[in-house]
């Protein structure tokens, strides 16, 4: 069933094959808003449902500026897999983010959700063991804020623990701001929801936080919006 909530706009998705990327088109569709994909496969693109496809890749300024030509809204999943390359967190979780951010701001999309990582700012966290993935994560966070946190421009980042596939709505959540967490999961679903009704949730513009399960109980939501009203900017 298709959730009318008002939001016309188009809105790119980037990383949309990956696991969490697939998650913010399903909650996308869910809403009823049209979903446009950079993506080097049109045949996994495919797979996504009824999405307006653009084939290209992140590392190319042209690719990149075709894709968010029209938009009103990106959200960004991407993602590194590898350490060195074109799939390393430099050129993908920094690089290919900055590429993004500032296409975008030249497109004038007004909006922008990206997806990050607890503990961005710990270089000394084990996980920067892979290529320094979490410092280049927060290099394109504070770039980010920089190009859209201005006036006529608005960003949600989302900072999740750790991820695992499943549905949205079903667990009650923690917040935080100030990366002062260590560890807590979190279903796909649910990054993906808090990112897409930032869309049309006034409380989330500008917005960086943490967040994971508030424990294993399974507890029925009715929206995510709540969270927001939670955490002071």
């Amino acid at each position: 069933m298709t959730v009318k909530t008002g939001y016309d706009g188009r809105v790119l998705v980037a990383g949309a094959t990956g696991k969490t990327g697939r998650w913010v088109v399903s909650r996308l569709l869910h809403y009823g808003v049209p979903a446009r994909v950079l993506t080097r496969s049109e045949e996994k693109a495919r797979t996504l449902g009824d999405v307006e496809i653009v084939t290209g890749k992140i590392q190319s300024e042209e690719d990149v500026a075709k894709a968010v030509e029209g938009c009103s809204a990106v959200i960004s999943a991407l993602g590194s897999s590898e350490v060195f390359g074109e799939a390393s967190p430099g050129e993908v979780d920094r690089d290919g983010v900055i590429r993004l951010v500032d296409q975008a701001a030249r497109a004038g999309v007004k909006h922008f959700g990206l997806v990050s990582s607890m503990a961005v700012t710990k270089w000394y966290h084990p996980l920067n063991l892979f290529a320094g993935v979490l410092s280049k994560k927060f290099e394109a966070e504070e770039h980010l804020r920089e190009v859209f946190g201005k006036e006529g421009r608005s960003y949600t980042i989302v900072r999740p623990g750790g991820l695992k596939d499943g549905e949205p709505l079903q667990h009650e959540l923690h917040v935080e701001q100030g990366d002062n967490m260590w560890s807590g999961w979190i279903n796909r679903g649910d990054v993906a929801e808090l990112l897409v009704v930032s869309l049309w949730t006034d409380k989330a513009k500008n917005k960086t936080f943490e967040v994971v399960n508030e424990g294993d109980e399974t507890r029925r939501q009715e929206s995510l919006e709540k969270y927001y009203d939670r955490l002071a900017g």
